[in-house]
């Protein structure tokens, strides 16, 4: 029996795009937007050491400022590279009804300066019970150390929870777990999803 619901934060409940940060910093200096999607390509890592919480937020905007040879102040820099998100509100205006009869947690491969200065304040999130997110941890989706450090936090059994997330691999990683999960496409075949676990909804 499902006793809480945890959902993915990108592509899920909000939807991003990066072109927005490009197209606003070439919009400051012609070329400097695509230089910057240049760099994060080149050198992943970043991210990914930023969302593990292995690289602050000074240390970030820092090395971005230092390869693009930019002016632009921290606070700007770290607002381009943050707003870049929007509401999926088909769906979070179902989290209310949802939370009636369940529990709902977030799991979010995120980071810091994206919490402040992007997705931090959305309504939304005031329906959650707790949000996970890696930079707190300290682990990334699909490392087993945060689905363990959730399903151990929550106190529920793998089998009690119901997952969702647009990215295969970490759909994948939860099943293995033991954790009820379910790919993020659409909001019209997330509902047939639910309906097919036996949630309780009336919407």
């Amino acid at each position: 029996m499902i006793k809480a619901l945890i959902f993915d934060l990108g592509n899920v409940l909000i939807f991003f795009d990066w072109k927005i940060s490009e197209n606003r910093l070439n919009k400051i200096k012609p070329g400097l937007g695509n230089l910057t999607t240049k760099f994060f390509k080149e050198n992943n890592f970043i991210i990914k050491d930023l969302e593990k919480g292995k690289l602050s937020e000074d240390k970030f905007l820092d090395t971005i400022k230092s390869h693009i040879d930019s002016n632009i102040d921290r606070i700007t820099l770290a607002k381009i590279f943050s707003e870049i998100f929007s509401e999926n509100i088909v769906l979070t205006k179902l989290l209310p009804e949802l939370k009636r009869n369940y529990k709902l947690f977030l799991l979010s491969n995120t980071n810091i300066i994206h919490k402040k200065f992007g997705w931090g304040h959305y309504e939304f999130l005031k329906h959650f019970d707790k949000l996970f997110l890696s930079y707190e941890i300290g682990a990334v989706k699909p490392e087993e150390e945060i689905y363990n450090y959730v399903i151990q936090s929550i106190d529920l059994n793998p089998d009690e929870v119901l997952y969702i997330d647009d990215i295969e691999e970490y759909v994948n990683v939860a099943k293995k777990l033991g954790w009820n999960a379910t790919q993020f496409k659409t909001n019209e075949k997330l509902i047939e999803d639910f309906e097919s676990f036996g949630l309780r909804t009336t919407f």
